[in-house]
């Protein structure tokens, strides 16, 4: 099944049209393998996404995403425009151009960070008016503004605005964020249709807290906007795993089956494969990154805390079973002796083998699938990772 990303929006889509073609589907569960065409490059699907939120995948050169074979890179939308700004990145050419990265892009509208980040916030019908948490300046983004930001940035997938509400939050609140949400989707839309979007394509966003009618109608309500992705947002923001996959359980089935659906901030690799087997395409976080820099490394069996004494003297490689650049080429001991002194070589080759893990496990996945057998390599994966390793 093949779905051209834009097709009937324009006549001027036709020219390099984005597609999603989806390749297979595993007979015993939802899992799917895809292929997404986009202006920078092919990705294949399911796909972990790593976090460049300032244009920049912390401790990583664009070198190492392209050795671990990074396939699409995510960046912020808020950060971008608070710094380097519009201009400077119009000026340079784009986002692609001005970090020196040559495969996909997508980039998240800010939403999120605008509720999270900013140091007071005023939300009406217009859009958000928000405190840097840079400098304290004043700004209105508005869905409009949202696009603009990621059209001058040239991402290849884009978001549209939306509000995040807290958890827990209540079903008034929940409600009125996710008609809010519709509403500024529908606008997004708009001006997404006033600039080129036949280089870019947009994804709306489920919200609704963890309420089951309220994430069906924002569902529905996107679906009939003919969006060429969507996103299930609002989750992993302090709500249980239960509640999480409730949620996408709820949301996956109201979403058009032809259509990317991409799951926002989830990245533990047990619920990266627990959402791949509901059918989900694309993930990202940054807690893979953030984990690294806190000498927290994930292995094939289990979670390890590098700063544990007895790595000291542990002259094996971090994963026998990973073939990584970083298990390929050093010890548990080194890597221990680079975390306790301080060294930045530590937080590069940390972030180097916790990003290869997931992309790899993203890889096995889809091997599984091709194969059939995705819930039986789920199984073996989660009996080895989740055996108590002592790490």
């Amino acid at each position: 099944m093949v779905w051209w990303l834009g097709c009937g929006y324009n006549s001027r889509l036709m020219d390099g049209c984005l597609r999603f073609e989806i390749e297979c589907r595993d007979p015993a569960c939802a899992a799917r393998t895809g292929r997404l065409a986009l202006p920078h490059g092919g990705v294949e699907t399911p796909v972990f996404m790593p976090v460049g939120t300032q244009a920049s995948v912390k401790a990583l050169g664009q070198e190492d995403l392209r050795t671990i074979h990074a396939q699409i890179i995510l960046a912020n939308a808020y950060h971008l425009y608070l710094r380097p700004g519009i201009e400077v990145l119009e000026q340079a050419g784009g986002l692609h151009v001005f970090m020196g990265w040559d495969r996909p892009i997508l980039t998240d509208s800010g939403g999120f960070q605008v509720f999270s980040l900013a140091r007071l916030n005023k939300v009406t019908e217009e859009g958000v008016l928000f405190q840097s948490h840079i400098d304290g300046s004043r700004h209105l983004m508005t869905p409009e503004k949202a696009i603009d930001v990621q059209t001058a940035a040239g991402a290849d997938i884009m978001m549209c605005f939306d509000e995040c509400t807290s958890y827990p939050s209540s079903r008034e609140t929940a409600a009125a964020s996710m008609q809010m949400t519709l509403d500024w989707a529908a606008r997004c839309k708009t001006r997404w249709l006033e600039r080129d979007p036949a280089r870019q394509a947009l994804f709306g966003i489920v919200q609704g807290s963890t309420y089951e009618d309220l994430r069906v109608a924002s569902a529905d309500g996107l679906a009939a906007m003919d969006f060429p992705g969507y996103a299930i947002g609002g989750v992993s923001v302090g709500e249980g795993k239960e509640d999480m996959f409730r949620v996408v359980d709820w949301t996956v089935p109201h979403l058009p089956d032809e259509r990317p659906r991409y799951l926002m901030g989830v990245g533990p690799p047990e619920d990266m494969l627990d959402a791949i087997e509901r059918g989900v395409d694309l993930f990202d976080c940054v807690m893979p990154t953030r984990n690294a820099r806190n000498g927290s490394l994930f292995t094939s069996e289990g979670r390890l805390n590098i700063k544990n004494r007895r790595f000291m003297a542990d002259f094996g490689p971090l994963d026998s079973a990973c073939a990584c650049p970083v298990c390929q080429n050093y010890t548990r001991a080194y890597l221990s002796h680079l975390y306790r002194a301080g060294e930045i070589l530590a937080l590069r080759l940390n972030t180097l083998h916790n990003l290869f893990f997931m992309l790899e496990l993203a890889a096995r996945a889809r091997q599984a699938i091709r194969a059939g057998g995705f819930p039986e390599f789920k199984r073996a994966f989660l009996a080895r990772y989740s055996a108590p390793s002592g790490g």
